[in-house]
């Protein structure tokens, strides 16, 4: 079974364990044939995959789009915790890989968590007007800047997952967007963070 590690501070009842630990079963079945995680981390989902994800999620209501699901980090993840804290959260994932939006539509269903499958490109999705908008391992800040920005609310805010090069690129995002940010230190990996972005505007 699945453990909470000793950085989580919010209390995470038996049943979300019990919902995350079918979830990472879930990624390491459909990992045999189609390649929603490396295979050289099926042996520690729980802390490469799962717990990095959990980092994402915030108590945020309204809509929350994560663009380029993949195999459902954070956005699953997300919304199971949402569901547990019965936040008035709407999770939209969007995912353009047919194989994968299955895999997210058996999650919600196998799990029992609410949310929304999208399997379209993100710049063919209609404007989400989301209040939140979230991404792992998706693209350049630059770029993701450019897909999230037709999606987000005006009052919004993007958490993004980025790696070492995190800082170089914020600097290559200010050259098109301006925007605030704070970078959060990643609890699972010491390299990366978790940048909570607003006020985006185009320059």
């Amino acid at each position: 079974m699945i453990t909470a590690p000793d950085w989580w501070t919010g209390d995470v009842s038996r049943e979300t364990l019990e919902k995350l630990q079918a979830y990472e079963d879930l990624i390491r079945k459909w990992t045999r044939k189609i390649n929603l995680v490396a295979r050289s981390t099926l042996n520690d989902i729980e802390q490469r995959h799962i717990w990095d994800a959990a980092q994402v999620f915030a108590e945020r209501s309204g809509r929350w789009a994560d663009l380029g699901s993949g195999g459902g980090l954070p956005g699953v993840v997300a919304a199971i915790f949402a569901q547990a804290q019965g936040l008035d959260t709407h999770f939209v994932l969007v995912e353009s890989d047919q194989r994968k939006a299955t895999f997210l539509r058996t999650c919600a269903r196998e799990l029992g968590v609410p949310f929304t499958v999208v399997a379209e490109r993100i710049e063919d999705v209609p404007p989400l007007s989301a209040q939140t908008v979230s991404a792992r391992a998706l693209a350049s800040l630059d770029v993701l800047l450019m897909l999230a920005e037709p999606h987000l609310a005006e009052d919004g805010l993007c958490i993004f997952q980025k790696g070492a090069q995190w800082q170089r690129e914020v600097a290559e995002a200010e050259k098109n967007w301006r925007f605030s940010y704070e970078a959060m230190q990643s609890k699972t990996n010491e390299e990366a963070v978790v940048l909570k972005i607003k006020d985006i505007q185009r320059v």
